[in-house]
């Protein structure tokens, strides 16, 4: 019986990544991050900062109404933006491996959208501002003068390429299954919680 995935959306620098892998480990199943990038980089045979540009220039609304009426002889898929092409080619990629795996972890990527039909137990990490830019310098080795605008442009960066695909609200912890501050609990308290978490749920999953 196939068991819910496990999503998770996450604050940059709030250690997600780290949380994620942790939690796979714990239940033995894989993790899919970056690894997500590098597939979708293959298969559309572009490099993969050209696919994180991609997540970064996601249009408005407006900018794409704006691209249609300028070339009504194009197909719909090449008038798509980069950014429309990049979610789609990860949406079938997620929905590729959630029918191959009984179950696995995934950060990022819209996970807890793409799969709502799948079931997931999908979290929300997050932690203080001054925590955040403290991980940046001391484990992404981000120079401390950019620190603080390296975290900001990743979160808009996530929030508005969530935001724009979900038709959602990225930091509205309602439509997450748990919600963990990981500046108070550590990772490692943050991975033992959501595995106790999903083991519950899991058995409510099955019913």
């Amino acid at each position: 019986m196939k068991k819910p995935i496990i999503t998770i959306e996450r604050q940059y620098g709030s250690g997600g990544s780290v949380i994620g892998n942790l939690v796979a480990e714990k239940l033995g199943i894989n993790c899919y991050n970056r690894q997500i990038l590098k597939m979708t980089a293959e298969r559309c045979g572009i490099a993969i900062k050209n696919i994180e540009n991609a997540e970064e220039n996601v249009p408005t609304s407006f900018l794409y109404s704006l691209l249609l009426s300028a070339n009504p002889a194009r197909t719909m898929e090449e008038n798509l933006p980069l950014s429309d092409k990049v979610f789609i080619m990860e949406s079938r990629i997620i929905n590729e491996i959630a029918e191959q795996e009984n179950s696995f972890v995934l950060v990022g990527r819209c996970g807890n959208y793409i799969l709502e039909d799948k079931g997931c137990f999908s979290v929300y990490i997050y932690a203080d501002a001054e925590s955040r830019i403290k991980r940046a310098i001391e484990e992404y080795e981000v120079e401390e003068r950019k620190a603080e605008s390296v975290m900001k442009k990743a979160d808009k960066r996530r929030e508005t390429f969530y935001n724009v695909n979900t038709g959602r609200t990225w930091q509205d912890k309602d439509q997450y299954s748990l919600c963990l501050n990981s500046a108070e609990l550590g990772d490692d308290l943050c991975a033992e919680i959501i595995v106790k978490a999903y083991q519950e749920y899991n058995k409510r999953f099955a019913e």
